[in-house]
């Protein structure tokens, strides 16, 4: 094996590593926003824990953050919630910050 095919291994396991961290750190991020956007709506137990994956679900599509925030919106209107955009982004922002952290500390 050459220098350069070792090169080119070492960057597709780099890139390997870093979307299974990219895919793991969304995926917390969106169960941790669904949980906080059930709160909101007074939701709890089991139809807290369902709405976060009905949140995570919607994080597997091809534009995962405007779905999401689609749909929060979306229900807090209805259910009379007031939360700006800016407020939604900012929070999904934040829970995405401490979701690459925790992923990080993990064994």
């Amino acid at each position: 094996m050459t220098t350069y095919d070792q090169r080119e291994q070492a960057f597709e396991s780099a890139f390997v590593h870093d979307e299974d961290l990219r895919f793991r750190a969304h995926a917390r991020r969106d169960r941790s926003l669904g949980l906080w956007a059930a709160a909101l709506l007074g939701k709890s137990g089991k139809d807290a824990d369902d709405y976060a994956a009905t949140i995570v679900a919607l994080g597997l599509e091809t534009t995962p953050d405007d779905a999401i925030k689609t749909r929060i919106i979306a229900d807090f209107v209805k259910h009379g919630v007031h939360q700006s955009v800016e407020q939604i982004t900012s929070t999904m922002a934040a829970m995405m910050k401490d979701a690459v952290q925790h992923i990080k500390m993990e064994p």
